[in-house]
């Protein structure tokens, strides 16, 4: 595919992006930039637009002015078989998991296989599940070899937070999308899931945009943090200078 990455060696760029609904603005003139290999997290209260810039990131939110670029083609301009083909590099984690209970644990984790194979292909994997090797290799990495073939409906939350990251490591993508992945979760349990999440973006080296409500996880396991605050960016900035102070600074300017 051509244009892999923007000049500097950017994956995701965004240039005085807005994004309105009928309720109000959700992204107000933002501009960002993250290059490949960085671990960046998005931090702020409910509302202040994470959740619509990682949309607009998939192509599953359309900026209203502005431009989004992605792999350095602006998405605006992608007809469908070339968005599709930017979707195929993107890996999305999200908080609800998005996996189907009534399945072994294979077919979830082949999930990610979706976007590169044929229709017929996929629906032949759920009768005789292809690839399952890659599967169990893929579920080795994040500690539950073991539960290839079971019904993922009978695994713990935790196990189920291991399967859908399984599912982004057989896809293998340039960019992984995590919304809000640790959000429902005890500290101890979400501290886990952002280690493994880092660990599946770790090797080779993927891109990681994820949104978080716990400041203190942002800093401690992401290269920067972007403070979001109603759909502007309030500071940008590495994560060993982000202290205290600007969180009290985010969440008091957001009327918190």
């Amino acid at each position: 595919m051509p244009g892999t990455s923007g000049s500097s060696g950017e994956i995701v760029r965004l240039r005085g992006v807005g994004v309105s609904y009928p309720g109000g603005t959700a992204i107000d003139g933002v501009d960002l930039a993250v290059r490949s290999g960085e671990r960046v997290a998005l931090v702020g209260p409910s509302g202040a637009g994470k959740s619509t810039l990682l949309g607009l990131c998939s192509a599953g939110v359309r900026a209203d002015r502005g431009d989004v670029e992605v792999f350095g083609r602006s998405l605006a301009g992608l007809g469908a078989a070339d968005l599709a083909g930017v979707r195929r590099r993107i890996g999305t984690v999200h908080q609800r998991l998005h996996l189907i209970d009534r399945l072994r644990v294979v077919h979830n984790v082949n999930a990610g296989h979706l976007g590169s194979w044929g229709t017929w292909r996929a629906l032949g994997s759920l009768v005789r599940p292809r690839e399952p090797e890659a599967a169990r290799a893929a579920l080795a990495r994040v500690g539950i070899a073991d539960r290839l073939h079971q019904r993922t409906g009978d695994l713990s939350g935790g196990e189920q937070q291991r399967v859908a990251l399984a599912r982004v490591l057989v896809q293998d993508p340039d960019l992984v999308l995590a919304d809000e992945p640790v959000s429902s979760l005890d500290p101890g349990r979400a501290e886990e899931v952002m280690r493994l999440l880092c660990e599946t973006v770790a090797t080779p080296a993927r891109t990681l945009l994820v949104s978080l409500h716990d400041f203190d996880l942002a800093v401690r396991w992401c290269d920067r943090v972007v403070g979001l605050r109603a759909g502007r960016v309030l500071f940008d900035l590495p994560a060993a200078r982000v202290d205290a102070g600007l969180r009290e600074e985010l969440y008091s300017l957001s009327g918190r």
